[in-house]
């Protein structure tokens, strides 16, 4: 991204006159052009995208999304998290993204990233992360009240107010992460805690169909234990005796209550 060498003066650029799809922002009426992504940066980004979009408390997710706040400014982050947008779709968003996520690779103009930054919370965004993809595995955390943190791989990334899920740092990097964490956040959206409840929902009709098939009638209170159970391994024993058991109560003969 190449930033223009004054942003002092108003340029003579409005956000009405970039269209839909033009490879510019704008600053103070300035253009700024917005080059093509290499493959690092945009499966990252793609990567990064899926994971936050999903959580089940996400109202809405884009992807370089223009935001207006004036009539000279237009500015996009790779991810923006917000409130779903009013209208039709079509225009510039006013205002600046809840949570602003940017990818850097190593042609970031450093400057100008931080003035993008310093231009989201101006607008209202409540947190920026950076993520670095020249060196190490790392997030930059902003905050509007200037704190700044670092987060590395091994730790966690929060959002509280518009993530109801912890992000670690390596699901925005590597697609294998990201996947996993996707695939919590739409079990979630279904109502179920991870890919374990889901296991043991099926456990759960498994036991009660052969019980049923077999002994016609599965009394109240052992269905209640079956239902309520955690414990995925004891739901497995329990599908396998069940296939032989002469009495719903021997399903349980074993375990402790």
């Amino acid at each position: 991204m190449s930033s223009h060498p004054d942003y002092a003066a108003p340029g003579p650029f409005l956000a009405a006159h970039i269209r839909d799809g033009d490879p510019y922002e704008l600053s103070n009426g300035h253009a700024i052009e917005c080059s093509p992504s290499g493959p690092l940066h945009s499966s990252s980004n793609l990567v990064g995208g899926e994971v936050l979009d999903t959580d089940p408390d996400v109202e809405w997710a884009g992807v370089e999304t223009g935001y207006s706040p004036d009539p000279g400014e237009l500015r996009a982050a790779d991810v923006a998290l917000d409130h779903p947008p009013a209208g039709d779709g079509h225009g510039w968003l006013e205002g600046a993204p809840r949570l602003a996520v940017e990818y850097a690779a190593a042609g970031q103009d450093e400057k100008e990233l931080q003035k993008k930054i310093a231009e989201f919370f101006a607008h209202g965004t409540e947190l920026i992360w950076v993520v670095r993809l020249l060196g190490p595995r790392r997030v930059e955390v902003y905050a509007p009240d200037g704190t700044f943190e670092v987060k590395t791989v091994g730790d966690e990334l929060t959002a509280p107010g518009i993530l109801r899920n912890p992000v670690p740092v390596l699901a925005l990097f590597d697609r294998a992460t990201g996947h996993k964490a996707v695939l919590r956040n739409l079990l979630q959206r279904e109502g179920y805690e991870n890919l374990d409840a889901v296991r043991m929902e099926g456990w759960k009709e498994t036991i009660l169909a052969v019980l049923e098939s077999r002994l016609e009638t599965v009394d109240a209170a052992s269905r209640e234990r079956i239902l309520t159970c955690r414990d995925l391994e004891l739901l497995r024993r329990w599908a396998i005796r069940a296939a032989n058991v002469g009495r719903v109560a021997d399903v349980f003969a074993e375990d402790p209550v």
